[in-house]
């Protein structure tokens, strides 16, 4: 349902960008980067930090990394936009991290899997659908323009999703749940679109239609 909005280099190559020309309705462009986000920054404990792919996996069984392990997967960077649903839009970042996709490749979903849950530090969660997710343009983030994300923007990991709404990528992420049927995140749950497609200004959960989402 989005639009095309970056595209992906291999690590080593200048990224070239491929943003989506102009901006998704009701969005103005924004100098810099504002901090958004609910409750505290979490503080970063690498001898605890773990990286799970549970649920309705292929083998039945669950997947796991270190920070130092998933740090070691294979990176790459996408130029990209960031659309936030407080109307902001951040034009043509370059995000380095790892592809969503070689997740999908290294702990493979059961052949019933339709949507996933992305946890993230305090139990925050965000849902997509199975194929959002497997977009080649979605990247669990590290750097931004090269750089370390900082702690108030996500460190050590935070979900890119460049066609939805950036909600949809939650900062701090520590997962991803595979399910057989759909289920509301947090904001979800609370009166936002259950797709956030910002080409389509799906903000809020009354803009729903049939399909749309699960009963809230």
């Amino acid at each position: 349902m989005g639009q095309p909005v970056g595209r992906e280099s291999g690590e080593g190559r200048d990224s070239a960008a491929a943003t989506q020309p102009g901006l998704p309705p009701g969005q103005r462009v924004q100098r810099g980067w504002p901090v958004t986000h609910y409750g505290p920054v979490p503080k970063f404990r690498p001898e605890r930090w773990e990286f799970r792919v549970f649920g309705a996996t292929a083998d039945g069984g669950k997947h796991c990394w270190t920070h130092e392990e998933f740090t070691a997967l294979p990176h790459t960077t996408v130029v990209a936009d960031l659309h936030c649903v407080t109307k902001f839009s951040m034009l043509g970042a370059e995000w380095g991290g790892v592809p969503a996709r070689t997740i999908l490749d290294l702990a493979p979903p059961a052949g019933d899997v339709t949507h996933v849950m992305v946890w993230a530090e305090y139990g925050f969660s965000s849902n997509l659908r199975l194929s959002d997710f497997a977009s080649e343009h979605v990247l669990f983030a590290t750097h931004k323009d090269g750089e370390l994300l900082t702690a108030e923007h996500g460190f050590p990991l935070r979900l890119i999703v460049p066609h939805l709404y950036a909600w949809k990528g939650p900062k701090w992420v520590r997962g991803v749940e595979y399910m057989t049927a759909d289920r509301r995140g947090f904001w979800e749950e609370r009166g936002y679109h259950n797709i956030g497609d910002p080409w389509q200004e799906q903000r809020y959960s009354y803009q729903e239609e049939p399909g749309d989402g699960p009963d809230l």
